[in-house]
Order: C-alpha cells, then structure tokens, then sequence
C-alpha cells in the first residue's frame, strides 16, 4: 500500500473499534433500511437510455483539502438524480473526505438512484452498516485488501442483497477479482503522487470480461473523455471534483449532461 493508504487503513481500524462499541452490530441489523430492496448499479448502467454517470459527493480530499461547494447533501442529491445521475457514489470516511456514514441516509432519503458506499471497507461491520445505512453497492479497494478478504467481503455484500464494485490501480489487482464481483472500477489516480492517468483505463478496460461493467474513476472532465472511454468498452463514469469544485455543482452537473446529451455517443451501443 502507498503511504497516504496506510495512514488512511490504520486510522479506519481505530475508528472501528469505537464504532463497534457505540453502535453493536446487532443494533445495526435491527435498523429499518436493512429490510429495503436494493436497487442495482449493474442494471442501471446497462439501460439502454443510461447516462453512466456515477454523480460523487465529498466534502475534501487528503490533496486538496475541502471543496468550493456549499450546498446541503440533500440538494446536491435531488438536483443530481433529476439531472440524469444514473447512480451517486457517497463518500463516507470522515477524518480524510468529511463525510459521515449518516450521509446515506440523508441521500436515501432524497432518491430511488442507486448509492455507492464509498470508504475504505476492510471489515464485515462496514458492510452491514453500508446495508442499515442505504447503500445498494459497497466499493472494495483490491490494493487495501486480499484476495480472500475480497472473497469474503463481497459474499456478505451479495447474502446482504448489495452489489459490490471492486476497485483496481493496475493489472496485477485484477487477479483479486471472484464470483461475487458485480462491477470493477478503474481507478486512474495514482495513490502515491495523485496524479490521474487516464490511460490506465483503456488500457485496463481491455483486460476484463465484457460480461463486467466497467467504470472508469477520476479524471473525468469533459464529456468528450466520456464519448471515448465508453467506445473503450466503459459503461460506468464515476465524476465527484469536476462538479464539487463549483459553489453550485448542480448547476455544473445540469451543464454537463446538456453537454453530454449532444455527443451523438452519449447513448449506449
């Protein structure tokens, strides 16, 4: 792992022992959203009309520090799925990103779109709390986690009624991929320097199953980026700083897929 990763895991474990004695898993188990029919990511890029956008909210980042944006969740939420959000991916560490696990519900309750729970999950009790909390598809980072971990994560995700994206940085990652892997998303970050390379997604895309979507992570600035990565074979584009950056990024989300609904490619094949 990189060092920001380390710093990131060994924090997400302390911060696990906490939460575990504040909130038992039991207690969890008994929270209403446990029993709600999860709405699928999967599906919802492979519809025909579907945008594949994966609308991101985060508050900051270990780079760059906190965004322009100062509009409340459930605005950024309503305004993204009317647009023409296929999904929104919710980031809920908080020391890193200033998200909040409550956040999920806060954007449950705004929108029937599939939400991605987006932390740093290396425990059987995020995956849980992702389900009590809303989530329809928890995110499972192959550089933080082993194979069987994967394995064994993503099972519970699956018993749970929860798709799951695997996140990869290179190809040797894919070697983590199982049966219960629902989606893989190609990250184009590079954790170590943050630099984005967006080579790295047409170069990966080609060396996964076409039966597994593909979303391509970070980036991803122009609609023009989107017309080429889905003639790669991408079905999913994950956009968080690109609309975060702005004071409104409604408004800057409602420009980009005007923007995008003119590029003669922005339906699927």
């Amino acid at each position: 792992m990189t060092f920001i990763l380390d710093q990131i895991i060994a924090h997400k474990r302390r911060e696990l022992a906490v939460k575990k004695q504040a909130l038992p898993l039991e207690v969890l188990q008994q929270m209403p959203a446990c029993t709600r029919p999860c709405y699928s990511l999967k599906q919802a890029l492979l519809q025909p009309a579907s945008s594949g956008i994966i609308a991101e909210h985060k508050r900051k980042s270990p780079s760059k520090g906190y965004f322009a944006s100062a509009l409340p969740l459930e605005q950024i939420v309503a305004g993204y799925a009317q647009y023409g959000a296929a999904a929104m991916s919710i980031l809920t560490d908080m020391t890193f990103f200033g998200g909040a696990s409550e956040d999920l519900l806060v954007a449950r309750a705004q929108t029937s779109i599939p939400l991605l729970r987006k932390d740093f999950i290396i425990d059987a009790y995020q995956v849980y709390e992702a389900r009590a909390m809303g989530a329809d598809v928890i995110l499972l980072i192959a550089e933080c986690l082993e194979k069987h971990e994967i394995q064994s994560l993503s099972a519970l995700a699956h018993e749970l009624g929860m798709e799951v994206l695997m996140e990869v940085h290179s190809r040797e990652q894919l070697d983590k991929l199982s049966s219960h892997i629902d989606l893989v998303g190609i990250n184009n970050r590079d954790l170590r320097t943050f630099e984005v390379h967006l080579d790295r997604s047409f170069e990966l895309v080609r060396e996964i199953s076409p039966a597994i979507p593909v979303v391509a992570e970070s980036g991803i600035h122009h609609p023009q980026i989107i017309a080429a990565l889905r003639e790669a074979g991408c079905k999913g584009f994950l956009i968080g700083e690109r609309f975060m950056h702005q004071p409104d990024p409604v408004s800057a989300f409602r420009e980009f897929m005007q923007q995008l609904s003119q590029n003669p490619t922005h339906a699927q094949a």
